[in-house]
């Protein structure tokens, strides 16, 4: 019996625990699993992934047995524009979950939870036509990373080995709270995250459009949007390529 399997009956409604011990990703595994009729709240925990992969491609650094990989099957019951919202809203979701273990977390927009200004964990939301598939990836126990990755772990934040499963179940809760305010009481979400928002306040360089900018942060819009001033100006930023802070 995987860890996992004993908090399975603390998941609150319509979340269940499918742990797997390898698969690609995540993230294919819950889509094709979502296009076959699988109901929504599923939670699939890989031990190992083959292909896992973060925004926009980029590889996961996930050894097994020491942090956690997962993806959630969810349908929002809101509009689909509102759909977006939910990368802030898990965003959020993870880092009051590893807030139960360490200090302060914070959110680096749109999509990593920082912590002393390493990388914690990532988030990468894949909408389809009547489904979303949120991927979570969570450094819980390692306590070395490649050269040249800025990254963290709780183990490493708390000075000792924290339980995979109790991670796991406080994002789910999380979470499960969380989606139910992606229409009606958002602001409150959206002030939880601008307490978190790793990037206000710094000067940052980004691409949007395929155009290269730098600016200062300002904060967040009230829908999510990055607010950077550039030459003057505001803008607000509904979509970029990574940003990236000016001397990190």
């Amino acid at each position: 019996m995987n860890e996992f399997a004993e908090v399975a009956a603390l998941m609150p409604d319509p979340f269940r625990i499918l742990w797997k011990e390898e698969v690609g990703s995540t993230n294919d595994e819950l889509r094709s699993l979502a296009e076959n009729g699988t109901r929504e709240g599923l939670v699939l925990i890989a031990e190992k992934q083959t292909a896992g992969r973060g925004r926009r491609g980029a590889e996961w650094f996930s050894p097994a047995g020491e942090g956690l990989a997962f993806s959630i099957l969810i349908k929002p019951n809101v509009p689909k524009d509102l759909w977006s919202r939910l990368s802030l809203a898990v965003g959020l979701a993870v880092a009051e979950a590893v807030e139960k273990f360490i200090p302060l977390a914070e959110i680096k927009w749109p999509n990593d939870v920082m912590v002393n200004d390493r990388k914690i964990a990532g988030i990468l939301v894949e909408a389809s036509r009547d489904f979303v598939v949120v991927g979570i990836g969570i450094n819980v126990n390692s306590e070395a990373f490649p050269n040249g990755l800025a990254a963290t772990s709780l183990a490493i934040e708390s000075g000792g080995q924290i339980e995979r499963a109790a991670v796991l179940l406080e994002v789910v809760k999380r979470i499960s709270i969380l989606c139910e305010r992606l229409e009606r009481g958002f602001e409150q979400t959206m002030d939880g995250v601008r307490q978190r928002c790793w990037l206000t306040g710094k000067d940052v360089r980004f691409t949007t459009s395929g155009i290269i900018k730098e600016g200062f942060v300002r904060g967040l819009g009230p829908a999510g949007e990055l607010l950077v001033e550039v030459s003057g100006h505001l803008e607000r930023i509904v979509q970029a390529d990574e940003v990236r802070v000016l001397g990190f």
